[in-house]
């Protein structure tokens, strides 16, 4: 990371060989004797200067505990970091000399207010030494993405990019979507900015090369043609529609046009379609003209396709608002391969360039780095950052702020889409924080809700049942909070939504007292739920894991009369009229990977307390007080309880909503509120839904076919000798079941409604 230097004091700096940067100056009088005999003296002069200053306790308390790190500081590169009481890690730093670095925070005046509020802060410090500088750059990266530190830069979306992988482990490649480890044999084309892009890629480029995309087993069950083939998207070298050596060549256009030679091959097909009107084959040139029109396709939903600009990541930074934007393009092979905006969290006294700087070296330290970065502001040590990474890449990278020509319109180009990007967002959250006045205003709360968190469950007749926990902010949903619970309780009646409400809150919010208790409640929770030692909520060895908030946000709508109606459990589904189904809106929705088993308490990126400010449960009266006696138990009190109670018929607009102490009310139909308020519960129905499917998806693959009622080991053979995958056996539908040999209808609608039954939720 490239990080702000305080600025040089009106006090004489002293000149250093090592050509580390000015800023880091020394306190008057030490530029005499040798640098040992030097600092001694400056922390004598420094821990004076401390006593007679009564009036900065806070930062001679901070420059205190600073001094006493410096006495055991390394003099060489490194990495240094600066952690408060609660062993929470305040900031990440890197240094040529690490001691010389340090001791610039322990002069009394020259400081921003940022690096005064983090000295005040600090208690104590840690040092790692590393070989190089560069070797210190890489480390500080890594520990910033681990540790998240409250004072640094942070990048807070850092998922790893999609990529489109054609295989090279089988006679009859496959090209596919890619993300993650790079472990399979072929060559990888991206990165590509989001999965839309490379599906939408993808598809074109079935189109234009008929490859494959099934997988291997797929491939090897075939007996006929797929449906793909059908609809001209592959050439079907699963059944011997094409030969090896045609299909080998279909395979080199392909990775011919992702190397960057597009060109030529769209000649290449052209002459082939004139050929083959010449020789009055026209069916064959329909084919290839429908190859080149999906080629076309490619390169037109691309935008910018430079000409001069083989490889290249371009940056363009833009603040406004006290808020920044980084927009990233991706060009690879002179191809334009999308684009992605980032908002790192930063504090508003960084410049764009400071932001750059530091965003540029969190943003390569897990994804691969081309040759070229082009930049929208040249950045602090920019020789250093172009060494990091070249020595991480094995290849010279280079990094440049372009003035004029093509280079420079990129960089123009992402710089608009910057601006764009962050207008839209800070429009965004001005309405989102309207939004969040009117919750607050519906359900008597006294400042708008920071967190909300929505909980909802889901299972097929208590099978499988699985909470689900979204969050909530300003900044709109914040998927990293998002945790999924898998129902452990072995006493629960199958289908007590209750129980599973119960258990859920009790994991969740006694886990929240143990690791971030609110004030009140610590001594309460002391004996029972010891805090962690100070080196787990460091990180050390709990990668991620940077301490508890105890910030109090005391919620405002107190229990003042509680509702009181008996828990009684509930009837078995059947007798309530049927399993209870999701929202089709809600349905077709693919799950992401989003969320953890077991919430983590702790504080999020943002440094916001993990205590929810309003909590939203899925249900009506019954869930409520099931909530509301899990709080009671635990001995948790101002936690704002919301029950929503779908209307009649689950028709949206007529949820009844359910507060402790006010009669039930519902909203009117068009009330913007209302509509924030089912966007939430639709989001927690589509994760704990999702959640569902994948738990299910695993138990049937864990114990495969025989798990259905009435399937064997001979009808799990014949299933699998017809459809080849247990993926194919899922899609089919009642009568391609009944068609199976050895299979009868009742067997085979068996087997149907247990892949298509829809989960309660």
């Amino acid at each position: 990371m490239i990080r702000r230097r305080p600025s040089d004091p009106p006090e004489i700096a002293l000149a250093r060989p090592d050509g580390d940067a000015p800023g880091e100056a020394l306190p008057p009088g030490a530029g005499e004797g040798t640098a040992e005999e030097t600092e001694e003296a400056v922390l004598l002069e420094i821990e004076a200067a401390d006593e007679a200053a009564p009036g900065e306790e806070s930062l001679a308390t901070g420059r205190a505990a600073i001094v006493r790190a410096v006495k055991h500081a390394p003099g060489g590169p490194g990495v240094y970091r600066m952690i408060a009481a609660d062993g929470t890690v305040l900031y990440v730093g890197k240094a040529k000399s690490i001691r010389k670095r340090v001791l610039s925070y322990t002069r009394p005046v020259g400081h921003t207010n940022r690096i005064a509020r983090m000295i005040a802060a600090t208690a104590q410090m840690e040092f790692v030494s590393t070989r190089t500088e560069p070797e210190a750059l890489l480390l500080e990266a890594n520990l910033i993405k681990q540790l998240k530190p409250r004072f640094n830069v942070l990048l807070r979306d850092d998922k790893s990019f999609p990529y489109i992988l054609i295989t090279a482990d089988h006679v009859s490649p496959q090209i596919a979507k890619h993300r993650g480890a790079r472990n399979r044999p072929g060559d990888y084309y991206g990165p590509f900015a989001s999965v839309w892009a490379v599906d939408r890629t993808i598809n074109a480029l079935e189109r234009a090369f008929l490859l494959r995309s099934c997988s291997d087993s797929y491939y090897e069950n075939r007996t006929r043609p797929c449906l793909l083939f059908q609809i001209k998207r592959c050439s079907g070298p699963c059944t011997g529609e094409v030969s090896h050596q045609d299909y080998a060549e279909l395979v080199r256009e392909a990775r011919a046009f992702l190397s960057g030679r597009s060109r030529a091959i769209k000649e290449e097909l052209a002459k082939e379609m004139e050929q083959a009107a010449e020789e009055l084959e026209f069916e064959r040139a329909a084919r290839l003209r429908d190859r080149l029109a999906a080629l076309s396709a490619v390169q037109g939903s691309q935008g910018i396709n430079p000409r001069g600009v083989e490889e290249a990541d371009v940056f363009a930074c833009h603040q406004q608002g006290g808020a920044t934007c980084v927009e990233v393009f991706f060009f690879r092979t002179g191809q334009n391969w999308g684009n992605r905006a980032y908002y790192p969290r930063a504090d508003r006294s960084l410049s764009e360039a400071e932001v750059l700087g530091a965003f540029l070296a969190q943003f390569y330290e897990d994804k691969p780095c081309p040759r070229l970065l082009l930049l929208s502001h040249k950045v602090e040590e920019q020789e250093l950052l172009a060494e990091a990474l070249s020595e991480k890449a094995g290849y010279r990278v280079e990094i440049a702020v372009p003035q004029r020509g093509e280079k420079r319109d990129l960089v123009d180009h992402a710089m608009q889409n910057a601006r764009e990007a962050l207008a839209r967002t800070l429009a965004e959250s001005a309405t989102q924080a309207k939004l969040l006045e009117g919750v607050a205003a519906t359900f008597g709360l006294k400042a708008p809700p920071q967190r909300i968190e929505v909980y909802d469950n889901s299972h097929i007749m208590g099978t499988n049942a699985v909470g689900g926990m979204i969050v909530a902010g300003p900044e709109g949903f914040r998927k990293a909070q998002y945790r999924k619970f898998n129902i452990k309780s072995a006493d629960l009646v199958p289908g007590d939504d209750f129980g599973m409400m119960r258990e859920v809150l009790t994991r969740r919010f006694a886990r929240l007292l143990k690791e971030a208790p609110r004030e009140g409640m610590a001594a309460a929770t002391e004996a029972a739920s010891p805090s962690p030692p100070p080196s787990a909520a460091r990180g050390e060895g709990v990668p991620g894991v940077t301490g508890g908030n105890t910030e109090d946000h005391t919620a405002t709508i107190e229990a003042t009369a509680v509702v009181e109606e008996p828990l009684e459990p509930p009837l078995p589904l059947r007798e309530r009229g049927g399993v209870r189904g999701e929202d089709p809106a809600v349905a077709e929705v693919p799950v992401e990977p989003e969320g953890e088993d077991e919430p983590d308490a702790l504080p999020d990126a943002t440094g916001a307390s993990p205590w929810p400010d309003l909590v939203l449960i899925d249900g009506g009266l019954g869930q409520l007080n099931a909530a509301r006696k899990v709080l009671e138990e635990l001995g948790i009190t101002g936690v704002p309880l919301v029950g929503i109670a779908k209307g009649l018929d689950r028709e949206a607009g007529r949820e009844q909503f359910f507060l402790p102490g006010r009669t039930p009310f519902r909203m009117e139909p068009r009330d913007p509120v209302l509509y924030y308020i089912q966007r939430l519960r639709d989001e927690a129905h589509r994760f704990a839904i999702g959640s569902h499917r994948a738990r299910r998806k695993k138990d049937i693959t864990e114990a495969g076919l025989q798990a259905i009622p009435g399937v064997g080991p001979t009808r799990k053979r014949a299933l699998l000798r017809h459809f080849g995958t247990l993926k194919a056996i899922e899609r089919a539908s009642l009568a391609d079941l009944e068609q199976v040999a050895g299979i009868n209808a009742g067997t085979a609608k068996a087997v149907y409604d247990y892949f298509h039954e829809r989960p309660s939720s």
